[in-house]
């Protein structure tokens, strides 16, 4: 569905997830103590489309930033159209002038997008709404998803469990550090972010003081924080 180029390296950690749900939910912080270690402290927040709260830090921002989502078209009008991830969650999509659209791997247009295809919608995201910068309908060529999209935890309204860390967790990673990035760069790591965790929203991403990238999810209960390298591979997420 995503680009061939993706390449997944990710060592998975069995564990018990929340289901949570809705404008709501309750999420756990996780803070890992070594290589393939996890320490849970589940604590009840508030999950809004703007804001995702953790045990070690708000991870807040102020305005919309570079990201996207992807999911099946589920309506469409002159200005935008909806779609509907694969966690059921539902995205609004602003087209504007300068949106380009892409039919796979060859320029398309605005009608392409149709009620029932799969895009991926990479631009500027503010909550659940996209303002998009390119639109790509995804061709069926039977790929089968990651078996890392199979853990994504969609909200359930009132339920809780455990967070979870899986794959490589930068050292020195803190939420709320980085410097929130745009363009190209953003494009590919919201691509690898959702080709390997699809279902959410990729409301910023952030490169870190190590040079890779902490691409911010929200929309799921699991996970918020998706880890991609400089080679824009998924190596992580908690």
């Amino acid at each position: 569905m995503f680009s061939k180029g993706f390449t997944r390296s990710i060592a998975i950690g069995a564990t018990t997830i929340a289901l949570g749900g809705g404008a709501y939910g309750i999420v756990s912080a996780a803070a890992s103590t070594g290589p393939g270690s996890t320490t849970t402290a589940s604590s009840a927040v508030a999950i809004s489309a703007q804001h995702v709260a953790g045990g070690s830090g708000s991870n807040a921002r102020s305005g919309p930033a570079a990201g996207g989502s992807s999911g099946t078209v589920e309506s469409v009008s002159k200005s935008s159209f909806t779609i509907m991830t694969v966690t059921g969650g539902k995205v609004t999509v602003e087209k504007a002038s300068s949106t380009k659209y892409d039919k796979g791997t060859s320029s398309s247009s605005a009608s392409a997008v149709k009620k029932g295809v799969s895009v991926l919608v990479l631009g500027r995201t503010s909550g659940t709404t996209i303002t998009a910068g390119k639109v790509v309908v995804q061709s069926s060529d039977g790929a089968s998803a990651p078996s890392s999209a199979a853990e994504v935890v969609a909200f359930k309204r009132g339920a809780q469990s455990p967070s979870k860390q899986v794959g490589q967790i930068p050292a020195s990673y803190k939420e709320g550090t980085g410097t929130i990035v745009s363009g190209k760069t953003a494009n590919k790591a919201t691509e690898a972010a959702l080709a390997a965790y699809p279902g959410g929203v990729v409301d910023r991403v952030v490169k870190l003081s190590n040079g890779e990238y902490e691409v911010h999810n929200i929309g799921v209960n699991w996970p918020h924080h998706i880890f991609v390298n400089q080679a824009f591979t998924v190596v992580g997420a908690d």
